[in-house]
C-alpha cells in the first residue's frame, strides 16, 4: 500500500498525519477540479513534523486526499460537530462551501468501496500500532497532527489562534496532559486555545481512553505557522511554498510538545 507510510518507533508516542495526502487515486475523474480536490490539505504537515522521527515517535501517514475520503471522520457519517458547518467522510464540498462534484458525489456503494479501499487500513494501522506501543509501554499518547488557513468563514469567525488544542472536552486525554501541552503554547507566546472550535476528530474521540492507557490529543495548527498565506487562495498562489524561516519557531514549540508527549508517557505526568 503505497498511499500509507507506517514509520515505527520505540517511544510512547504516535504521530497520525490523516490530512497531508494529495492523491486522487481513481476518484479524480469525478471531481469538478483537481486543484480545488486538493486545497484543502493540510499542507506540508509532514514536514513540519519531520523532526518527530527522530525523537523515537512512530509516524502514521495517509497520501490519499481527504476530499476522496477523510479518515478523520465518523465512518457510520455521523457528523462530528452537529449543527455547525463540515465536511463528511467522503466530502461534497470544499471548507469554503464549492461543490466538489458536478453531479451529486458518490453514492453509498462508492462511499462503502472508498471506506475499505483507505479508511479501514489506514485505522488498522493506527490500531496496530498503538497495541505494539502498548505492550512495552504502560501509557502510549496518540498526538493527532493537523493545520487549516487561518482565516475560513464558514467554519469559524475571525482569525484562528495560532495553536488549536483538541481534548474532546477532556475526555480524551488526562488532564494532566492537556494542561501541560497548553502550559507550552501559553509561555512561548502564540495565540492558543483549548478545545475551541475544533475540540479533536473521529482520531482522538475514537482511541483517546486514558482509563485504559490511550491519551490522545489533536493539534490543529493556523498555517500562517509556518507559510505566507494569501488572502484569497486561487490556482496560482496556493498552496504557498513551505517557509522554514517561517517555520522555525512553530517548531520548536511543536518540538517541545512531543517531547512533553513523550515525557509524560513515561512518567505518567
Amino acid at each position: 500500500m503505497s498511499w500509507l507510510e507506517v514509520i515505527p518507533g520505540e517511544a510512547p508516542l504516535i504521530v497520525a498525519m490523516p490530512h497531508t495526502g494529495t492523491e486522487l487515486a481513481d476518484a479524480e475523474g469525478g471531481f469538478r477540479s483537481a486543484w480545488l480536490a486538493r486545497r484543502d490539505a493540510d499542507w506540508w504537515v509532514d514536514r513540519l513534523y519531520g523532526f518527530a522521527r527522530l525523537s523515537g515517535a512512530t509516524v502514521v501517514r495517509t497520501g490519499i486526499s481527504r476530499s476522496v475520503i477523510d479518515v478523520n471522520r465518523d465512518p457510520s457519517g455521523a457528523s462530528l460537530y452537529p449543527g455547525m458547518a463540515t465536511t463528511e467522510l467522503c466530502p461534497t464540498t470544499t471548507f469554503d462551501g464549492e461543490q466538489l462534484y458536478a453531479g451529486p458525489g458518490p453514492d453509498e456503494a462508492e462511499i462503502a468501496r472508498r471506506t475499505q479501499r483507505w479508511f479501514v487500513p489506514y485505522h488498522a494501522a493506527l490500531t496496530g500500532e498503538i497495541a505494539r506501543l502498548r505492550v512495552r509501554h504502560e501509557r502510549v499518547v496518540l498526538y493527532d497532527a493537523h493545520s487549516i488557513r487561518s482565516h475560513v468563514p464558514r467554519l469559524f469567525d475571525g482569525e484562528l489562534p495560532l495553536f488549536n488544542i483538541g481534548t474532546f472536552g477532556g475526555v480524551s486525554c488526562a488532564p494532566a496532559l492537556a494542561a501541560a501541552v497548553q502550559a507550552i503554547c501559553a509561555r512561548t507566546g502564540p495565540s492558543h486555545v483549548l478545545n475551541g472550535r475544533f475540540k479533536g476528530g473521529w482520531t482522538t474521540r475514537n482511541y483517546g481512553e486514558p482509563d485504559k492507557g490511550v491519551h490522545a490529543i489533536q493539534m490543529e495548527l493556523a498555517m500562517r505557522g509556518y507559510l505566507d498565506e494569501p488572502d484569497v487562495p486561487d490556482e496560482e498562489n496556493w498552496p504557498p511554498e513551505f517557509d522554514a524561516g517561517r517555520a522555525a519557531a512553530t517548531v520548536a514549540v511543536l518540538r517541545e510538545i512531543l517531547e512533553c508527549c513523550i515525557g509524560f508517557a513515561e512518567d505518567g505526568g
